[in-house]
């Protein structure tokens, strides 16, 4: 029967790799959803309207929108 546990020396490197991975992922989830706040508060600014619109609309999209990519990027590297 095959030994099917990786050498001592390569787990430490895909701990790190998946350390790295889930981290990037994370500041890219950051980011766009801080993008949409950022947008939605600039947007509500200029209209000049007593109700934020923009930017509740703007932040649900942004986390939606970070969601999907955070989905299709697991599913995509879970294939490889």
């Amino acid at each position: 029967m095959p030994d099917t546990k990786k050498p001592r020396q390569e787990q430490p490197i895909n701990q790190m790799k998946t350390y790295a991975r889930y981290s990037a992922m994370a500041f890219q989830m950051l980011f766009i959803i801080l993008a949409g706040v950022a947008g939605g508060w600039w947007i509500d600014s200029k209209t000049g309207w007593n109700f934020p619109i923009f930017t509740v609309l703007l932040s649900m999209l942004s986390v939606g929108l970070a969601i999907y990519y955070a989905t299709k990027d697991l599913l995509s590297k879970k294939k490889k």
